[in-house]
Protein backbone atom coordinates (compact mmCIF):
# COMPACT_ATOMS: atom_id res chain seq x y z
CA UNK A 1 0.00 0.00 0.00
CA UNK A 2 1.24 3.45 -0.74
CA UNK A 3 2.09 5.74 2.05
CA UNK A 4 0.84 9.39 2.09
CA UNK A 5 2.84 10.48 4.98
CA UNK A 6 6.17 9.86 6.21
CA UNK A 7 7.07 11.16 9.58
CA UNK A 8 7.68 9.66 13.54
CA UNK A 9 5.99 8.55 16.33
CA UNK A 10 7.04 10.63 19.70
CA UNK A 11 7.01 8.28 22.96
CA UNK A 12 8.28 10.02 25.09
CA UNK A 13 12.14 10.19 24.54
CA UNK A 14 11.42 7.25 21.53
CA UNK A 15 11.28 8.30 18.15
CA UNK A 16 9.25 5.60 15.87
CA UNK A 17 9.98 6.13 12.64
CA UNK A 18 6.48 5.19 10.48
CA UNK A 19 4.95 5.32 7.35
CA UNK A 20 0.86 6.67 7.49
CA UNK A 21 -1.17 4.54 5.02
CA UNK A 22 -4.80 4.53 4.39
CA UNK A 23 -6.88 2.03 6.14
CA UNK A 24 -10.35 2.53 4.48
CA UNK A 25 -11.58 2.95 1.28
CA UNK A 26 -14.35 3.97 -0.58
CA UNK A 27 -16.22 1.58 -3.05
CA UNK A 28 -19.22 3.82 -3.76
CA UNK A 29 -19.70 4.01 -7.90
CA UNK A 30 -19.11 7.13 -8.96
CA UNK A 31 -20.54 9.20 -11.88
CA UNK A 32 -19.35 11.78 -14.50
CA UNK A 33 -22.01 14.89 -15.48
CA UNK A 34 -22.75 14.33 -19.18
CA UNK A 35 -24.35 16.15 -21.70
CA UNK A 36 -27.98 15.16 -22.07
CA UNK A 37 -28.67 15.94 -25.53
CA UNK A 38 -25.29 14.16 -27.25
CA UNK A 39 -23.52 12.37 -23.94
CA UNK A 40 -20.49 15.23 -24.00
CA UNK A 41 -18.64 15.35 -20.85
CA UNK A 42 -19.41 18.48 -18.55
CA UNK A 43 -15.95 19.43 -17.30
CA UNK A 44 -15.28 22.04 -14.44
CA UNK A 45 -12.92 24.42 -14.89
CA UNK A 46 -11.43 26.82 -12.68
CA UNK A 47 -12.05 30.58 -14.02
CA UNK A 48 -10.64 33.83 -12.51
CA UNK A 49 -13.57 36.25 -11.98
CA UNK A 50 -11.59 39.44 -12.87
CA UNK A 51 -10.46 38.44 -16.49
CA UNK A 52 -13.14 35.22 -17.21
CA UNK A 53 -9.79 33.49 -18.42
CA UNK A 54 -9.04 29.59 -17.22
CA UNK A 55 -6.86 29.57 -14.59
CA UNK A 56 -3.73 26.48 -14.45
CA UNK A 57 -3.36 24.89 -11.37
CA UNK A 58 0.09 26.07 -10.78
CA UNK A 59 -0.89 29.71 -10.49
CA UNK A 60 -3.88 28.86 -8.04
CA UNK A 61 -2.66 29.98 -4.50
CA UNK A 62 -4.65 29.82 -0.91
CA UNK A 63 -6.36 32.80 0.54
CA UNK A 64 -8.47 34.04 3.71
CA UNK A 65 -11.49 35.58 2.87
CA UNK A 66 -12.14 38.61 5.75
CA UNK A 67 -15.75 39.36 6.73
CA UNK A 68 -16.00 42.20 4.22
CA UNK A 69 -14.98 40.19 1.46
CA UNK A 70 -11.52 40.94 1.09
CA UNK A 71 -9.61 37.92 0.11
CA UNK A 72 -5.73 37.65 2.31
CA UNK A 73 -3.39 35.81 0.35
CA UNK A 74 -2.08 33.05 2.56
CA UNK A 75 1.51 31.26 0.80
CA UNK A 76 3.03 27.92 1.65
CA UNK A 77 5.94 29.45 3.02
CA UNK A 78 3.62 31.35 5.45
CA UNK A 79 2.48 27.97 6.73
CA UNK A 80 5.94 26.41 6.74
CA UNK A 81 7.11 29.28 8.95
CA UNK A 82 4.42 28.38 12.04
CA UNK A 83 5.79 26.91 14.81
CA UNK A 84 3.58 23.38 14.38
CA UNK A 85 6.15 20.93 16.01
CA UNK A 86 3.18 18.18 14.58
CA UNK A 87 4.03 18.87 11.47
CA UNK A 88 6.18 15.99 11.07
CA UNK A 89 5.65 13.80 14.39
CA UNK A 90 2.57 11.94 15.82
CA UNK A 91 3.32 13.27 19.11
CA UNK A 92 1.65 10.90 22.00
CA UNK A 93 0.48 13.25 24.77
CA UNK A 94 -1.80 10.63 27.00
CA UNK A 95 -2.81 7.16 27.79
CA UNK A 96 -6.21 6.52 28.26
CA UNK A 97 -9.28 3.36 28.40
CA UNK A 98 -11.54 3.36 25.05
CA UNK A 99 -14.35 4.04 26.24
CA UNK A 100 -13.31 7.68 27.07
CA UNK A 101 -13.33 8.54 23.10
CA UNK A 102 -16.92 9.49 21.93
CA UNK A 103 -17.42 8.08 19.05
CA UNK A 104 -19.02 10.88 17.79
CA UNK A 105 -15.29 12.05 17.21
CA UNK A 106 -14.01 9.37 15.27
CA UNK A 107 -12.99 10.79 11.67
CA UNK A 108 -10.58 8.53 8.79
CA UNK A 109 -8.57 5.58 10.11
CA UNK A 110 -4.84 5.11 8.73
CA UNK A 111 -2.46 2.30 9.40
CA UNK A 112 0.83 3.18 11.10
CA UNK A 113 3.71 1.24 9.35
CA UNK A 114 7.51 0.41 10.64
CA UNK A 115 9.67 2.92 8.31
CA UNK A 116 13.17 0.83 8.34
CA UNK A 117 14.92 -2.04 10.02
CA UNK A 118 15.39 0.28 12.66
CA UNK A 119 11.70 0.86 13.57
CA UNK A 120 11.03 -2.85 14.53
CA UNK A 121 12.29 -2.54 17.60
CA UNK A 122 10.72 1.13 19.64
CA UNK A 123 6.92 -0.15 16.96
CA UNK A 124 6.65 -3.72 18.51
CA UNK A 125 7.44 -2.35 22.36
CA UNK A 126 4.60 0.64 21.71
CA UNK A 127 2.35 -2.27 20.48
CA UNK A 128 2.56 -4.63 22.69
CA UNK A 129 2.25 -1.60 25.42
CA UNK A 130 -0.99 -0.62 24.22
CA UNK A 131 -2.35 -4.28 24.24
CA UNK A 132 -0.91 -4.94 27.58
CA UNK A 133 -2.73 -1.57 29.24
CA UNK A 134 -5.92 -2.36 27.42
CA UNK A 135 -5.54 1.32 26.36
CA UNK A 136 -5.44 3.87 23.80
CA UNK A 137 -3.17 6.73 22.92
CA UNK A 138 -3.80 9.76 22.21
CA UNK A 139 -2.14 11.99 19.62
CA UNK A 140 -1.66 15.13 17.60
CA UNK A 141 -0.32 15.07 14.05
CA UNK A 142 -0.28 17.41 11.50
CA UNK A 143 -1.96 16.44 7.65
CA UNK A 144 -2.75 18.55 4.59
CA UNK A 145 -2.02 21.94 6.47
CA UNK A 146 -3.76 21.48 9.52
CA UNK A 147 -3.01 20.16 13.23
CA UNK A 148 -4.82 17.53 14.42
CA UNK A 149 -6.31 14.97 17.13
CA UNK A 150 -5.84 10.92 16.78
CA UNK A 151 -6.26 7.72 18.81
CA UNK A 152 -3.85 5.18 18.55
CA UNK A 153 -4.95 1.25 19.34
CA UNK A 154 -3.57 -2.17 18.25
CA UNK A 155 -5.48 -3.77 15.32
CA UNK A 156 -4.02 -7.31 15.23
CA UNK A 157 -0.49 -6.84 15.00
CA UNK A 158 -0.58 -3.41 13.44
CA UNK A 159 -0.72 -0.05 15.16
CA UNK A 160 -3.93 1.77 13.95
CA UNK A 161 -4.34 5.53 13.95
CA UNK A 162 -8.03 7.10 13.89
CA UNK A 163 -8.51 10.59 13.24
CA UNK A 164 -10.75 12.37 15.78
CA UNK A 165 -12.16 15.54 15.80
CA UNK A 166 -11.64 17.85 18.11
CA UNK A 167 -13.92 18.19 20.93
CA UNK A 168 -15.15 21.78 20.29
CA UNK A 169 -15.81 20.39 16.42
CA UNK A 170 -18.69 18.21 18.33
CA UNK A 171 -22.18 19.91 18.18
CA UNK A 172 -24.59 19.97 21.38
CA UNK A 173 -27.47 17.89 20.57
CA UNK A 174 -29.84 21.07 21.92
CA UNK A 175 -32.94 20.86 20.16
CA UNK A 176 -32.98 17.15 19.01
CA UNK A 177 -34.64 15.51 21.02
CA UNK A 178 -38.37 14.86 21.58
CA UNK A 179 -39.45 18.08 22.76
CA UNK A 180 -43.06 16.53 24.54
CA UNK A 181 -42.40 13.94 27.46
CA UNK A 182 -43.24 10.85 26.60
CA UNK A 183 -43.55 8.00 29.01
CA UNK A 184 -42.74 4.30 27.68
CA UNK A 185 -44.21 0.88 29.53
CA UNK A 186 -42.94 -1.94 30.48
CA UNK A 187 -44.74 -4.15 28.32
CA UNK A 188 -43.06 -2.40 25.33
CA UNK A 189 -39.37 -2.30 26.43
CA UNK A 190 -39.45 -5.78 27.26
CA UNK A 191 -41.21 -6.43 23.68
CA UNK A 192 -38.30 -4.19 22.66
CA UNK A 193 -35.75 -6.92 24.29
CA UNK A 194 -37.46 -9.92 22.74
CA UNK A 195 -36.76 -8.03 19.28
CA UNK A 196 -33.13 -6.98 20.45
CA UNK A 197 -32.51 -10.86 21.13
CA UNK A 198 -34.20 -12.39 18.22
CA UNK A 199 -32.03 -10.39 16.05
CA UNK A 200 -29.69 -11.04 18.25
CA UNK A 201 -25.67 -10.48 16.74
CA UNK A 202 -24.04 -10.06 13.28
CA UNK A 203 -20.51 -10.99 11.59
CA UNK A 204 -19.93 -7.54 10.71
CA UNK A 205 -17.68 -9.09 7.57
CA UNK A 206 -20.70 -10.95 5.96
CA UNK A 207 -22.85 -7.14 6.02
CA UNK A 208 -21.99 -5.38 2.08
CA UNK A 209 -23.78 -2.89 0.16
CA UNK A 210 -26.57 -3.77 -1.41
CA UNK A 211 -27.09 -0.45 -3.36
CA UNK A 212 -23.86 -0.87 -5.11
CA UNK A 213 -24.34 -4.07 -6.00
CA UNK A 214 -27.63 -3.49 -7.75
CA UNK A 215 -26.25 -0.40 -8.78
CA UNK A 216 -23.21 -2.67 -10.72
CA UNK A 217 -25.37 -5.11 -11.96
CA UNK A 218 -27.37 -2.32 -14.26
CA UNK A 219 -24.16 -0.51 -15.62
CA UNK A 220 -22.80 -3.98 -16.50
CA UNK A 221 -26.99 -4.71 -18.07
CA UNK A 222 -26.34 -1.32 -19.64
CA UNK A 223 -23.09 -1.52 -21.38
CA UNK A 224 -24.28 -4.99 -23.15
CA UNK A 225 -27.33 -2.92 -24.71
CA UNK A 226 -29.55 -4.23 -21.99
CA UNK A 227 -32.42 -1.91 -20.66
CA UNK A 228 -30.79 -2.26 -17.18
CA UNK A 229 -32.41 -4.35 -14.24
CA UNK A 230 -35.82 -4.61 -13.76
CA UNK A 231 -37.55 -2.82 -10.32
CA UNK A 232 -38.21 -5.61 -7.73
CA UNK A 233 -41.28 -6.33 -7.02
CA UNK A 234 -42.37 -4.32 -3.93
CA UNK A 235 -45.14 -5.05 -1.28
CA UNK A 236 -47.06 -2.39 0.49
CA UNK A 237 -45.56 1.00 0.52
CA UNK A 238 -44.50 1.75 4.32
CA UNK A 239 -46.22 4.45 6.08
CA UNK A 240 -43.19 6.44 6.52
CA UNK A 241 -43.98 9.35 9.26
CA UNK A 242 -47.57 8.02 10.07
CA UNK A 243 -48.52 7.25 13.24
CA UNK A 244 -48.36 3.54 14.22
CA UNK A 245 -49.61 1.19 16.87
CA UNK A 246 -46.18 0.84 18.56
CA UNK A 247 -47.27 -2.34 20.49
CA UNK A 248 -48.81 -3.98 17.28
CA UNK A 249 -45.58 -3.08 15.41
CA UNK A 250 -43.22 -4.68 17.83
CA UNK A 251 -44.91 -7.60 18.42
CA UNK A 252 -45.38 -8.03 14.08
CA UNK A 253 -41.35 -7.42 14.23
CA UNK A 254 -40.42 -10.06 16.69
CA UNK A 255 -43.12 -12.73 14.86
CA UNK A 256 -41.24 -11.86 11.55
CA UNK A 257 -37.18 -11.97 13.01
CA UNK A 258 -38.48 -15.30 14.57
CA UNK A 259 -39.42 -16.75 10.95
CA UNK A 260 -36.58 -15.61 9.19
CA UNK A 261 -34.39 -17.45 11.99
CA UNK A 262 -36.98 -20.86 11.08
CA UNK A 263 -38.97 -20.32 14.24
CA UNK A 264 -42.61 -20.20 15.13
CA UNK A 265 -43.99 -18.39 17.84
CA UNK A 266 -40.80 -19.19 19.78
CA UNK A 267 -40.74 -22.98 19.67
CA UNK A 268 -38.44 -23.61 17.03
CA UNK A 269 -41.86 -24.64 14.68
CA UNK A 270 -41.08 -24.53 11.32
CA UNK A 271 -37.14 -25.62 11.16
CA UNK A 272 -38.34 -28.24 8.47
CA UNK A 273 -39.24 -28.08 5.04
CA UNK A 274 -40.02 -24.45 4.61
CA UNK A 275 -38.15 -22.38 6.70
CA UNK A 276 -39.58 -19.42 8.00
CA UNK A 277 -42.55 -20.05 6.71
CA UNK A 278 -46.09 -20.31 8.76
CA UNK A 279 -47.66 -23.75 8.27
CA UNK A 280 -50.99 -22.28 6.44
CA UNK A 281 -54.46 -24.95 7.45
CA UNK A 282 -57.41 -24.99 5.12
CA UNK A 283 -60.32 -24.02 6.73
CA UNK A 284 -63.62 -26.02 6.01
CA UNK A 285 -66.13 -24.43 5.01
CA UNK A 286 -68.87 -23.97 6.96
CA UNK A 287 -71.98 -25.76 6.85
CA UNK A 288 -75.15 -23.81 5.77
CA UNK A 289 -77.84 -22.91 8.57
CA UNK A 290 -81.20 -24.74 8.34
CA UNK A 291 -84.09 -22.27 8.51
CA UNK A 292 -85.69 -20.54 11.11
CA UNK A 293 -88.66 -22.10 10.97
CA UNK A 294 -86.75 -25.58 11.72
CA UNK A 295 -85.00 -24.70 14.48
CA UNK A 296 -87.69 -23.42 16.38
CA UNK A 297 -89.65 -26.91 15.55
CA UNK A 298 -86.76 -29.02 16.41
CA UNK A 299 -86.87 -26.35 19.85
CA UNK A 300 -90.19 -27.04 20.45
CA UNK A 301 -90.39 -30.52 20.14
CA UNK A 302 -87.11 -30.64 22.57
CA UNK A 303 -89.54 -28.75 25.04
CA UNK A 304 -92.05 -31.08 24.56
CA UNK A 305 -89.36 -34.24 24.89
CA UNK A 306 -88.39 -32.49 28.26
CA UNK A 307 -91.72 -32.06 30.20
CA UNK A 308 -93.04 -35.66 29.48
CA UNK A 309 -89.68 -37.52 30.43
CA UNK A 310 -89.94 -34.83 33.70
CA UNK A 311 -93.13 -36.76 35.21
CA UNK A 312 -91.74 -40.37 34.64
CA UNK A 313 -88.34 -39.62 36.14
CA UNK A 314 -90.23 -38.17 38.81
CA UNK A 315 -92.34 -41.40 39.06
CA UNK A 316 -89.47 -43.58 38.81
CA UNK A 317 -87.79 -41.68 41.38
CA UNK A 318 -90.52 -42.28 43.88
CA UNK A 319 -90.89 -45.54 43.06
CA UNK A 320 -87.67 -46.12 43.92
CA UNK A 321 -87.43 -44.49 47.29
CA UNK A 322 -91.16 -46.66 48.02
CA UNK A 323 -88.68 -49.98 47.29
CA UNK A 324 -85.76 -48.69 49.65
CA UNK A 325 -88.45 -48.12 52.71
CA UNK A 326 -89.81 -51.29 52.19
CA UNK A 327 -86.69 -52.52 52.07
CA UNK A 328 -85.43 -51.29 54.79
CA UNK A 329 -88.69 -51.91 57.08
CA UNK A 330 -88.08 -55.65 55.58
CA UNK A 331 -84.56 -55.78 56.97
CA UNK A 332 -85.72 -53.85 60.46
CA UNK A 333 -88.25 -56.44 61.13
CA UNK A 334 -85.92 -59.36 60.46
CA UNK A 335 -83.36 -58.36 62.43
CA UNK A 336 -85.82 -57.57 65.22
CA UNK A 337 -87.01 -60.89 65.27
CA UNK A 338 -83.82 -62.80 64.85
CA UNK A 339 -82.18 -60.67 67.92
CA UNK A 340 -85.50 -61.73 69.87
CA UNK A 341 -85.50 -65.46 69.11
CA UNK A 342 -81.38 -65.63 70.01
CA UNK A 343 -82.22 -63.96 73.39
CA UNK A 344 -85.10 -66.63 74.04
CA UNK A 345 -82.86 -69.45 73.67
CA UNK A 346 -79.99 -68.02 75.26
CA UNK A 347 -82.41 -67.95 78.48
CA UNK A 348 -83.38 -71.02 78.15
CA UNK A 349 -80.00 -72.49 77.65
CA UNK A 350 -78.79 -70.37 80.63
CA UNK A 351 -81.98 -71.98 83.00
CA UNK A 352 -80.88 -75.55 82.07
CA UNK A 353 -77.69 -75.29 82.88
CA UNK A 354 -78.26 -73.47 86.03
CA UNK A 355 -80.52 -76.51 86.80
CA UNK A 356 -78.11 -79.26 86.00
CA UNK A 357 -75.32 -77.86 87.86
CA UNK A 358 -77.51 -77.73 91.59
CA UNK A 359 -76.91 -80.71 93.50
CA UNK A 360 -79.68 -82.82 94.99
CA UNK A 361 -80.08 -83.19 98.87
CA UNK A 362 -79.75 -86.68 99.80
CA UNK A 363 -82.33 -88.09 102.13
CA UNK A 364 -81.47 -89.87 105.34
Amino acid sequence: MRSIWNGAISFGLVSIPIKLVNATESRSVSFRQIHTEDGGRVRYKKVCELDGEEVPQAEIGKAYEDADGTMIPITEEDLASLPLPTAKTIEIVAFVPAGDIDPLQMDAAYYLSANGVPAAKPYTLLREALKRSEKVAVAKYALRGRERLGMLRVVDDVIAMHGLLWPDEIRAPEGVAPENPVSVRDAELDLADALMATLGEVDMSTLHDDYRTAVEEMIAAKAEGGEGVAPPATGEESGGGQVIDLMAALENSVRAAKQARGEEDGEGEGKGEGKGRAAVTPLKPRASRAPKATDAKKSTSKAAAKKTAAPARKSTSKTAAKKATTKSTATTKSTATTKSTATKKATATKKTTAKKATPRKRTA
